[in-house]
């Protein structure tokens, strides 16, 4: 089978440090560029905030935001962004769909609601107030609604993406996945088009209390990766990031002019 060549026609991405390729592109190409940080929001731990945000200008209906975690509004948007770059607004019914994700926001007053009950009374009482409480106080789709499942039905609900659809939940590994994978798929000649990648919101208590617990996170102001010393830990941030992927056949086709070709996928 002859394989064909994959090309990136379109780039969606949203972090700290703005909105688009381009905006990452003049921050990182200065000399001395400093990273942007809150030292306050999560203090003793940093984190890398995303930009002030208007959301509707890729997700129009404010019932849909709504109904959206954080996380997955800012996926939903990179995605909207890649798909606008790439010129591809009348493609996204043949649009293959692969989205990563990482695990579900949790509901933060629920859980110290919870936590409060349980040491109020004697531990022979807890456990039917327990099951008692996570039959009423947990939202039905704590779980499932919070997988990259659902941000995948976002994007094909807000942008239209009809195509195949495949989701891969973890985080670097899944993302590597998800990016070899579609890529995979059209060279071996099984569709034209994908978009493919995933969204992080790492600004979350949940999180913060899950890696500090385990000496994950840097503590204290915040220090390049190189000056942590052994103590190490990482400092939170968010992104969204989506890539159009086209067969360079299809690409030409249409006239689209390729940002990148994909040698491979490797981590």
């Amino acid at each position: 089978m002859t394989r064909q060549d994959v090309v990136i026609t379109g780039i969606g991405l949203v972090s700290s440090l703005g909105e688009g390729p381009e905006a990452h592109w003049q921050v990182l190409s200065q000399p001395g560029a400093k990273p942007v940080l809150d030292e306050a929001a999560f203090a003793p731990y940093a984190v890398h905030p995303l930009p002030a945000m208007s959301f509707d200008a890729q997700i129009p209906k404010k019932g849909d935001q709504r109904q959206m975690e954080p996380w997955q509004r800012l996926g939903t948007y990179a995605a909207g962004l890649a798909i606008d770059q790439a010129g591809a607004r009348g493609l996204v019914a043949d649009m293959h769909l692969v989205v990563a994700a990482g695990g579900g926001e949790r509901d933060i007053a629920v859980d110290e609601a919870v936590a409060g009950a349980l040491c109020a009374m004697p531990a022979a009482e807890a456990g039917p107030i327990l099951n008692e409480r996570l039959a009423t106080d947990l939202r039905p789709t704590l779980f499932l609604a919070q997988l990259s499942n659902l941000l995948a039905g976002n994007i094909s609900i807000v942008h239209g993406v009809t195509g195949s659809s495949r989701t891969f939940m973890g985080e670097e590994a899944a993302a590597a996945d998800a990016v070899r994978i579609a890529a995979a798929r059209l060279a071996e000649g099984r569709g034209g088009i994908a978009l493919v990648g995933g969204a992080y919101v790492s600004q979350r208590w949940d999180l913060v209390l899950l890696y500090g617990a385990g000496g994950a996170v840097w503590r204290g102001p915040f220090a390049p990766v190189s000056a942590r010393g052994g103590a190490g830990g990482f400092v939170g941030g968010a992104l969204g990031a989506f890539l159009v992927l086209e067969t360079a056949d299809h690409a030409a086709a249409r006239g689209a002019v390729p940002l990148a070709r994909i040698a491979g996928v490797a981590t």
